[in-house]
């Protein structure tokens, strides 16, 4: 005839149960506390596609990581590291700045954690920014051509309504009022002379009539 087992056999066993399993974990050098961390989420997402890169890449763990060892490296489209400073942790994330000029493309994101039982752990997840944008630097200038050097343009010189041009000197045309111009002087030569040849024509014809 069995035996059923009674109220006080069912609850040591109950009781011990737990305990045993301590045991056999406290043998092995594992414990709940000490297990490895493990990750529970990215912003951006692994994968994941964006408008624009972001300020900051964070991983969310199980439990909080120990900054020793912790290092996250953010590289760009272009092979620029621009993640900078040093990883920043709060709770059970893990955040890590990024910074400068941040063209559109895919993004590749290496971390590696100290877990709480001191052993690291490792990985890489990626996300694509449709846009480019810049954080934390001035966006470069845009370049503009200079328009080329008017050359001047030869001066002219107009004469308004007030200005004359200033009269031309023809004193040196016109003869002093005490002398006699060239042409008068030819003029009486002349007429001397056609008197003397009229006196003489006259002389001969009286000696003729003689």
């Amino acid at each position: 005839m069995s035996r059923t087992p009674s109220v006080a056999a069912r609850v040591a066993r109950r009781t011990l149960a737990p305990v045993l399993a301590m045991l056999v974990l406290t043998g092995l050098g594992v414990s709940p506390a000490s297990a490895h961390n493990v990750l529970r989420s990215t912003d951006p997402a692994d994968g994941s596609t964006v408008a624009t890169a972001p300020a900051q890449v964070t991983l969310t763990f199980d439990q909080a990581a120990v900054a020793i060892g912790t290092e996250i490296v953010v590289q760009a489209p272009d092979g620029r590291i621009v993640s900078t400073g040093e990883p920043v942790l709060a709770d059970s994330t893990v955040s890590q700045a990024i910074t400068g000029e941040l063209p559109a493309g895919t993004y590749t994101v290496q971390w590696r954690v100290t877990s709480a039982d001191g052993h690291p752990l490792s990985g890489e997840l990626a996300f694509t920014a449709t846009d480019a944008t810049a954080i934390g630097v001035e966006p470069a200038p845009v370049e503009t051509a200079e328009p080329a050097a008017e050359e001047p343009s030869p001066e002219v010189t107009t004469f308004t309504e007030t200005e004359e041009p200033a009269a031309a000197d023809t004193s040196a045309a016109e003869p002093d009022d005490d002398g006699l111009s060239t042409a008068q002087v030819v003029g009486i030569g002349a007429l001397v002379m056609a008197v003397g040849a009229g006196a003489l024509v006259a002389l001969r014809l009286r000696q003729r009539r003689r």
